[in-house]
Protein backbone atom coordinates (compact mmCIF):
# COMPACT_ATOMS: atom_id res chain seq x y z
CA UNK A 1 0.00 0.00 0.00
CA UNK A 2 1.37 2.87 -0.72
CA UNK A 3 0.67 6.17 1.98
CA UNK A 4 4.36 7.84 3.36
CA UNK A 5 4.99 11.00 4.33
CA UNK A 6 4.80 13.93 2.34
CA UNK A 7 8.05 15.30 1.25
CA UNK A 8 7.98 18.14 -1.24
CA UNK A 9 9.23 18.13 -4.10
CA UNK A 10 11.07 14.47 -3.35
CA UNK A 11 8.04 12.73 -3.23
CA UNK A 12 6.43 14.21 -6.64
CA UNK A 13 9.93 12.74 -8.10
CA UNK A 14 9.16 9.50 -6.85
CA UNK A 15 5.78 9.78 -8.30
CA UNK A 16 7.13 10.88 -11.47
CA UNK A 17 10.04 7.95 -11.43
CA UNK A 18 6.78 5.37 -10.66
CA UNK A 19 4.79 6.45 -13.38
CA UNK A 20 8.24 5.98 -15.57
CA UNK A 21 8.65 2.18 -14.02
CA UNK A 22 5.56 1.15 -15.30
CA UNK A 23 5.68 2.23 -18.52
CA UNK A 24 8.40 -0.18 -19.56
CA UNK A 25 10.07 1.88 -22.11
CA UNK A 26 12.97 4.17 -21.71
CA UNK A 27 12.84 6.44 -24.75
CA UNK A 28 12.21 10.18 -24.18
CA UNK A 29 11.88 11.53 -27.41
CA UNK A 30 10.42 15.08 -28.35
CA UNK A 31 7.90 13.57 -30.67
CA UNK A 32 7.41 15.12 -34.37
CA UNK A 33 4.35 16.97 -35.56
CA UNK A 34 2.32 13.70 -36.57
CA UNK A 35 4.52 10.73 -35.11
CA UNK A 36 3.95 9.28 -31.80
CA UNK A 37 1.89 11.31 -28.31
CA UNK A 38 1.46 14.97 -29.28
CA UNK A 39 -0.01 17.38 -26.79
CA UNK A 40 -1.15 20.62 -27.51
CA UNK A 41 -2.28 23.25 -25.22
CA UNK A 42 -6.09 24.39 -26.81
CA UNK A 43 -8.24 26.66 -24.77
CA UNK A 44 -8.91 25.46 -21.06
CA UNK A 45 -7.72 21.83 -22.13
CA UNK A 46 -4.90 19.78 -23.14
CA UNK A 47 -5.33 17.98 -26.17
CA UNK A 48 -3.76 14.37 -27.02
CA UNK A 49 -2.72 13.06 -30.42
CA UNK A 50 -1.01 9.71 -31.39
CA UNK A 51 -0.06 9.76 -34.79
CA UNK A 52 -1.94 12.48 -35.83
CA UNK A 53 -4.96 11.55 -34.52
CA UNK A 54 -7.10 12.71 -31.71
CA UNK A 55 -7.16 10.63 -28.55
CA UNK A 56 -8.94 12.75 -25.78
CA UNK A 57 -8.89 16.02 -24.82
CA UNK A 58 -7.71 17.04 -20.80
CA UNK A 59 -10.63 19.45 -19.81
CA UNK A 60 -9.29 21.35 -16.89
CA UNK A 61 -11.27 24.63 -16.75
CA UNK A 62 -15.07 26.18 -15.70
CA UNK A 63 -15.74 22.63 -14.89
CA UNK A 64 -16.26 21.00 -11.41
CA UNK A 65 -13.78 18.48 -11.64
CA UNK A 66 -11.33 17.74 -14.59
CA UNK A 67 -12.19 14.97 -17.01
CA UNK A 68 -10.84 13.19 -20.21
CA UNK A 69 -13.13 13.54 -22.98
CA UNK A 70 -13.81 12.27 -25.92
CA UNK A 71 -12.24 8.68 -25.66
CA UNK A 72 -11.00 7.81 -29.18
CA UNK A 73 -10.37 4.05 -29.03
CA UNK A 74 -9.28 1.52 -31.62
CA UNK A 75 -10.00 2.52 -35.34
CA UNK A 76 -11.67 5.75 -34.07
CA UNK A 77 -13.88 4.57 -32.17
CA UNK A 78 -15.72 7.16 -29.28
CA UNK A 79 -15.27 4.87 -26.41
CA UNK A 80 -17.10 6.98 -23.71
CA UNK A 81 -21.09 8.47 -23.66
CA UNK A 82 -21.19 12.43 -24.89
CA UNK A 83 -23.61 13.79 -22.92
CA UNK A 84 -23.49 16.36 -21.03
CA UNK A 85 -20.66 17.27 -23.06
CA UNK A 86 -22.51 17.42 -26.01
CA UNK A 87 -26.26 17.42 -26.53
CA UNK A 88 -27.64 14.78 -27.75
CA UNK A 89 -30.93 13.18 -29.13
CA UNK A 90 -29.71 9.63 -29.01
CA UNK A 91 -28.45 8.70 -25.31
CA UNK A 92 -30.39 9.08 -22.02
CA UNK A 93 -29.94 11.85 -19.64
CA UNK A 94 -29.21 10.79 -16.57
CA UNK A 95 -26.26 11.60 -13.89
CA UNK A 96 -25.20 14.99 -15.09
CA UNK A 97 -21.42 14.13 -13.22
CA UNK A 98 -20.83 11.44 -15.56
CA UNK A 99 -17.98 13.09 -17.91
CA UNK A 100 -16.84 10.60 -19.84
CA UNK A 101 -13.43 9.66 -17.68
CA UNK A 102 -12.40 11.34 -14.50
CA UNK A 103 -11.60 10.63 -10.40
CA UNK A 104 -13.68 11.51 -7.72
CA UNK A 105 -15.22 10.44 -4.85
CA UNK A 106 -18.55 10.97 -2.91
CA UNK A 107 -17.20 11.17 0.73
CA UNK A 108 -14.09 13.15 1.64
CA UNK A 109 -14.25 14.37 5.18
CA UNK A 110 -17.86 14.62 4.51
CA UNK A 111 -18.13 16.27 1.49
CA UNK A 112 -19.60 15.15 -1.79
CA UNK A 113 -17.03 15.57 -4.57
CA UNK A 114 -18.94 13.08 -6.81
CA UNK A 115 -22.21 14.23 -7.38
CA UNK A 116 -23.66 17.19 -9.51
CA UNK A 117 -24.80 20.48 -7.79
CA UNK A 118 -22.88 20.03 -4.15
CA UNK A 119 -20.90 22.61 -4.86
CA UNK A 120 -17.67 21.09 -4.46
CA UNK A 121 -14.86 21.05 -6.63
CA UNK A 122 -11.59 19.73 -8.08
CA UNK A 123 -9.93 22.93 -8.69
CA UNK A 124 -7.10 22.31 -11.34
CA UNK A 125 -3.83 24.39 -10.28
CA UNK A 126 -0.88 24.01 -12.41
CA UNK A 127 1.20 21.82 -14.62
CA UNK A 128 4.15 20.09 -13.64
CA UNK A 129 4.89 18.73 -16.79
CA UNK A 130 3.95 18.54 -20.52
CA UNK A 131 6.40 16.31 -22.71
CA UNK A 132 5.50 15.09 -25.56
CA UNK A 133 7.36 11.95 -27.35
CA UNK A 134 7.35 9.25 -29.85
CA UNK A 135 6.83 6.46 -27.11
CA UNK A 136 4.63 7.96 -24.82
CA UNK A 137 3.42 11.10 -24.00
CA UNK A 138 2.67 12.89 -19.80
CA UNK A 139 0.40 15.13 -18.55
CA UNK A 140 1.17 15.79 -15.09
CA UNK A 141 -0.15 18.56 -12.59
CA UNK A 142 -1.66 19.50 -9.54
CA UNK A 143 -4.95 20.09 -8.55
CA UNK A 144 -6.91 21.35 -4.71
CA UNK A 145 -9.84 19.85 -3.72
CA UNK A 146 -12.03 22.54 -2.17
CA UNK A 147 -15.14 22.18 -0.11
CA UNK A 148 -18.21 23.97 -0.29
CA UNK A 149 -17.81 26.07 2.23
CA UNK A 150 -14.48 27.26 0.80
CA UNK A 151 -12.02 24.80 2.86
CA UNK A 152 -9.02 23.05 0.83
CA UNK A 153 -9.77 19.70 2.15
CA UNK A 154 -6.78 18.17 0.46
CA UNK A 155 -4.63 18.08 -2.95
CA UNK A 156 -3.30 15.83 -5.16
CA UNK A 157 -1.06 15.51 -8.03
CA UNK A 158 -1.52 13.39 -11.23
CA UNK A 159 -0.20 12.26 -13.85
CA UNK A 160 -1.61 10.29 -17.51
CA UNK A 161 1.25 8.65 -19.51
CA UNK A 162 0.03 7.70 -23.08
CA UNK A 163 1.82 5.31 -25.36
CA UNK A 164 1.83 4.88 -28.82
CA UNK A 165 0.18 1.98 -29.31
CA UNK A 166 -1.22 0.31 -33.09
CA UNK A 167 -4.66 1.84 -33.75
CA UNK A 168 -6.62 -1.00 -32.86
CA UNK A 169 -6.04 -0.67 -29.70
CA UNK A 170 -5.07 2.46 -26.70
CA UNK A 171 -3.09 2.54 -23.76
CA UNK A 172 -2.56 4.58 -20.67
CA UNK A 173 -1.65 4.91 -16.96
CA UNK A 174 -3.41 6.60 -14.46
CA UNK A 175 -1.55 7.89 -11.44
CA UNK A 176 -3.12 10.38 -8.49
CA UNK A 177 -1.03 10.94 -5.14
CA UNK A 178 -3.71 12.34 -2.68
CA UNK A 179 -2.01 14.55 0.14
CA UNK A 180 -3.52 15.10 3.27
CA UNK A 181 -2.42 18.71 4.78
CA UNK A 182 -0.25 18.73 7.78
CA UNK A 183 -3.36 20.40 10.35
CA UNK A 184 -6.22 17.63 9.74
CA UNK A 185 -6.90 14.30 8.65
CA UNK A 186 -8.44 13.14 5.45
CA UNK A 187 -11.37 10.33 5.55
CA UNK A 188 -12.47 8.66 2.27
CA UNK A 189 -16.24 7.86 3.49
CA UNK A 190 -17.29 4.21 3.10
CA UNK A 191 -19.79 5.41 -0.35
CA UNK A 192 -20.17 3.06 -3.39
CA UNK A 193 -20.09 6.38 -5.49
CA UNK A 194 -16.38 6.50 -6.39
CA UNK A 195 -13.64 6.95 -7.32
CA UNK A 196 -11.52 5.71 -10.89
CA UNK A 197 -14.45 5.90 -13.52
CA UNK A 198 -15.66 5.79 -16.82
CA UNK A 199 -19.48 6.10 -18.44
CA UNK A 200 -18.79 4.04 -21.75
CA UNK A 201 -20.48 4.93 -24.79
CA UNK A 202 -24.41 4.52 -25.08
CA UNK A 203 -24.32 1.68 -27.54
CA UNK A 204 -21.77 -0.89 -25.22
CA UNK A 205 -24.43 -0.40 -22.00
CA UNK A 206 -25.60 -4.10 -20.99
CA UNK A 207 -28.72 -2.79 -20.73
CA UNK A 208 -30.86 -0.07 -22.04
CA UNK A 209 -34.68 1.67 -20.71
CA UNK A 210 -36.33 -0.26 -23.07
CA UNK A 211 -34.87 -3.62 -22.82
CA UNK A 212 -31.06 -5.59 -22.72
CA UNK A 213 -28.50 -3.78 -24.42
CA UNK A 214 -25.50 -5.64 -26.06
CA UNK A 215 -23.31 -4.89 -24.20
CA UNK A 216 -21.20 -7.40 -21.09
CA UNK A 217 -18.94 -6.91 -18.44
CA UNK A 218 -16.42 -9.50 -16.93
CA UNK A 219 -14.61 -9.88 -13.97
CA UNK A 220 -10.56 -11.20 -14.34
CA UNK A 221 -12.61 -13.71 -11.72
CA UNK A 222 -14.70 -14.74 -14.23
CA UNK A 223 -17.93 -13.40 -12.74
CA UNK A 224 -20.24 -11.73 -15.87
CA UNK A 225 -23.04 -8.69 -16.22
CA UNK A 226 -25.75 -8.61 -13.82
CA UNK A 227 -23.00 -10.18 -11.29
CA UNK A 228 -20.09 -7.95 -11.21
CA UNK A 229 -21.36 -5.39 -9.26
CA UNK A 230 -20.14 -4.92 -5.92
CA UNK A 231 -17.20 -7.73 -6.84
CA UNK A 232 -13.78 -7.92 -6.37
CA UNK A 233 -11.19 -8.36 -8.74
CA UNK A 234 -7.96 -7.70 -10.47
CA UNK A 235 -9.72 -6.20 -13.55
CA UNK A 236 -12.75 -5.46 -15.10
CA UNK A 237 -13.57 -4.97 -18.79
CA UNK A 238 -16.66 -3.42 -20.23
CA UNK A 239 -17.28 -3.89 -23.83
CA UNK A 240 -20.02 -3.78 -26.69
CA UNK A 241 -20.15 -2.45 -30.39
CA UNK A 242 -19.72 1.07 -31.43
CA UNK A 243 -20.84 2.18 -34.70
CA UNK A 244 -21.39 -1.46 -35.38
CA UNK A 245 -17.51 -2.91 -34.36
CA UNK A 246 -17.28 -4.22 -31.07
CA UNK A 247 -14.55 -2.88 -28.88
CA UNK A 248 -14.18 -2.44 -24.91
CA UNK A 249 -12.47 -0.68 -22.32
CA UNK A 250 -10.68 -2.69 -19.54
CA UNK A 251 -9.30 -0.95 -16.00
CA UNK A 252 -6.49 -2.56 -14.26
CA UNK A 253 -6.19 -2.07 -10.54
CA UNK A 254 -2.23 -2.03 -10.02
CA UNK A 255 -1.34 -4.75 -7.49
CA UNK A 256 0.22 -2.65 -4.35
CA UNK A 257 -2.74 -0.40 -4.62
CA UNK A 258 -4.83 0.29 -1.35
CA UNK A 259 -7.20 -3.07 -0.81
CA UNK A 260 -6.30 -4.91 -4.07
CA UNK A 261 -7.83 -6.58 -5.41
CA UNK A 262 -10.55 -3.55 -5.13
CA UNK A 263 -14.53 -3.40 -6.05
CA UNK A 264 -16.04 -2.34 -9.01
CA UNK A 265 -18.83 0.02 -9.08
CA UNK A 266 -19.88 -1.05 -12.39
CA UNK A 267 -23.54 -0.73 -13.49
CA UNK A 268 -25.62 -2.09 -16.01
CA UNK A 269 -26.39 1.32 -17.88
CA UNK A 270 -22.39 2.37 -18.56
CA UNK A 271 -20.70 3.41 -14.99
CA UNK A 272 -17.96 1.57 -14.56
CA UNK A 273 -15.63 2.53 -11.89
CA UNK A 274 -12.73 0.95 -9.39
CA UNK A 275 -14.00 2.33 -5.82
CA UNK A 276 -11.43 0.57 -2.97
CA UNK A 277 -13.91 2.20 -0.08
CA UNK A 278 -17.52 1.53 -0.86
CA UNK A 279 -17.24 -1.86 1.40
CA UNK A 280 -20.32 -1.33 3.02
CA UNK A 281 -22.32 -0.87 -0.11
CA UNK A 282 -20.86 -3.74 -1.96
CA UNK A 283 -20.44 -6.42 0.80
CA UNK A 284 -23.45 -5.54 3.17
CA UNK A 285 -21.11 -4.70 6.35
CA UNK A 286 -22.16 -2.13 9.07
CA UNK A 287 -21.73 1.33 7.73
CA UNK A 288 -18.36 3.06 7.74
CA UNK A 289 -16.43 -0.38 7.58
CA UNK A 290 -14.65 0.95 4.04
CA UNK A 291 -13.51 4.05 5.70
CA UNK A 292 -10.42 5.06 5.02
CA UNK A 293 -8.02 7.54 6.86
CA UNK A 294 -4.86 9.44 5.72
CA UNK A 295 -3.07 10.93 8.71
CA UNK A 296 -2.78 14.92 8.73
CA UNK A 297 0.83 14.97 6.75
CA UNK A 298 1.03 12.01 4.36
CA UNK A 299 -0.26 10.48 1.09
CA UNK A 300 -1.78 8.02 -0.89
CA UNK A 301 -0.93 7.13 -4.19
CA UNK A 302 -3.41 5.13 -6.50
CA UNK A 303 -2.48 3.56 -10.16
CA UNK A 304 -4.99 2.23 -12.59
CA UNK A 305 -4.11 1.26 -16.59
CA UNK A 306 -6.85 1.04 -18.89
CA UNK A 307 -6.58 -0.81 -22.02
CA UNK A 308 -8.90 0.01 -24.65
CA UNK A 309 -9.23 -3.10 -27.53
CA UNK A 310 -11.07 -4.71 -30.27
CA UNK A 311 -13.10 -7.68 -29.68
CA UNK A 312 -13.95 -8.94 -26.25
CA UNK A 313 -11.96 -9.84 -22.94
CA UNK A 314 -10.64 -13.11 -24.45
CA UNK A 315 -9.90 -11.95 -27.98
CA UNK A 316 -8.27 -9.02 -26.86
CA UNK A 317 -5.80 -11.22 -24.13
CA UNK A 318 -7.34 -8.90 -21.49
CA UNK A 319 -5.62 -11.15 -19.07
CA UNK A 320 -2.45 -11.19 -20.62
CA UNK A 321 -2.20 -7.63 -20.35
CA UNK A 322 -3.20 -7.01 -16.86
CA UNK A 323 -0.18 -9.98 -16.25
CA UNK A 324 2.42 -8.23 -18.31
CA UNK A 325 1.26 -4.69 -16.38
CA UNK A 326 1.41 -6.76 -12.89
CA UNK A 327 4.94 -7.83 -13.38
CA UNK A 328 6.05 -4.59 -14.08
CA UNK A 329 4.50 -3.17 -11.17
CA UNK A 330 6.42 -5.55 -9.05
CA UNK A 331 9.61 -4.39 -10.40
Amino acid sequence: MNVRPVSGVAAFAAFGLGIFLLAGCAHHGTGSDTGGVRISQDDGKLRVEINGRLFTEYCYQNTPRPYYYPLIGPDGLPMTRRWPMEETTDEQHDHLHHRSLWFAHSSVNGYDFWTAGKKCNIVHEKFLNIHSGREAGVIESTDKWVASNGTVVCTDRRALRIYNRPDNQRLFDFEITILAPPDHDVVFGDDKDGVMAVRVAESMRLKHQDGPGDGHIVLSTGERDEDTWGKRADWCDYYGPVHGKVVGIAIFDNPENLRHPTWWHVRDYGLFAANPFGIHDFEKKPRGTGNYTLPAGQSLTLRYRFYLHEGDEQQARVAEEFHQYARMSAR
